[in-house]
């Protein structure tokens, strides 16, 4: 235990460059006095840890301290920081990478642990292609040299220019300042801002990219889960919503509100039935939602999406009347 806190200790020295003893007890869950005891214990072993005094001091390492794992190229290693995902790895373009790494990791292994640990990985499956009703994830395509051009602007900082394929729009060429990347259930995401704006892009639908030389226009730090936040909250209330009044079985609520963008209202009716309303992202949102719960919901309003989804109906009625 005392081992694992010690390269801890070293890797939180390593990534934040000056700590106060508190700053590190805090992080490591350990009292001052243990982590001062650790900092003896590393000088002791070698470690260039040093005391800085005063209102802004704490414990550093000396410049040019290297902790590196041997072998892993740049591009391993940032797989194995996304790694928690293997599909994130796979949308980002890195999929290789990682496997690389892995690969890399394992043949560092001691070899009286390689066997066990290999053994052990056989026992753990994560996001598996199909689920228990074989429904199959079907993952989004994106170019390699798409996703490796967008990548690389993301992290150098600079503009980037791709060729945008929006929803019923013709593809068109668009510059701007990429912040970071969002993999959400095998979907990939560019945030960026335009022309000061903030915008989401979906990595599927960029037909071309290319990285220019100009410095991006974008703060120099950036908390993505809460760009994220924020972006997931605007798509919810902003656009071209469409708002439908619904009766729905009780049975079937949790299917209708999974996806749903927002419930407005709910109120149970006398036969027990729930009348809510319920926004969508759009009318062809709104109708594929309310069709794959057939008998078990109604909407009420509006008149628009009653008619669009009886006439549905009515088809399938007439496709399967006839003799085949």
């Amino acid at each position: 235990m005392r081992a694992d806190r010690l390269v801890s200790l070293v890797l939180l020295l390593r990534r934040h460059g000056r700590l106060t003893a508190t700053t590190l007890a805090r992080e490591l869950e350990v009292s001052t006095r243990t982590v001062l005891r650790d900092i003896e214990a590393l000088s002791a072993a070698g470690v260039p840890v040093y005391a800085e005094r005063g209102r802004h001091g704490g414990f550093a390492l000396l410049p040019g301290f290297q902790t590196e794992l041997t072998g892993l190229n740049h591009d391993e290693a940032l797989a194995l920081l996304v790694a928690g995902s293997r599909r994130g790895a796979q949308v980002f373009g890195l999929g290789s990478a990682l496997a690389s790494a892995m690969l890399k990791v394992i043949d560092a292994l001691p070899e009286s642990h390689r066997d066990t640990a290999s053994d052990a990985a056989r026992r753990l499956l994560v996001d598996p292609e199909t689920d228990l009703l074989s429904r199959r994830l079907v993952a989004e395509e994106v170019a390699d040299a798409v996703v490796t051009e967008v990548r690389r602007a993301v992290f150098a900082g600079h503009k980037l220019r791709i060729r945008y394929a929006a929803v019923d729009q013709a593809p068109k060429w668009r510059t701007v300042d990429p912040i970071g990347l969002v993999t959400v259930r095998g979907h990939g995401y560019l945030l960026a801002t335009r022309s000061g704006a903030d915008r989401t892009y979906r990595l599927s639908r960029v037909l071309a990219a290319e990285e220019l030389t100009e410095p991006a226009q974008r703060p120099d730090r950036v908390d993505l889960d809460l760009a994220w936040r924020e972006r997931s909250t605007q798509f919810r209330v902003g656009g071209d919503q469409v708002t439908v009044l619904v009766r729905v079985n009780p049975a079937r609520r949790e299917d209708l509100v999974s996806t749903a963008l927002a419930v407005r209202t709910e109120e149970a009716d006398a036969d027990g039935w729930l009348r809510m309303e319920v926004a969508f992202q759009d009318s062809r949102h709104a109708e594929w939602a309310l069709w794959q719960l057939a008998t078990n919901a109604e909407a009420l309003a509006p008149h628009w999406l009653r008619t669009s989804l009886r006439d549905r109906a009515a088809a399938i009625v007439t496709c399967y009347g006839e003799s085949a």
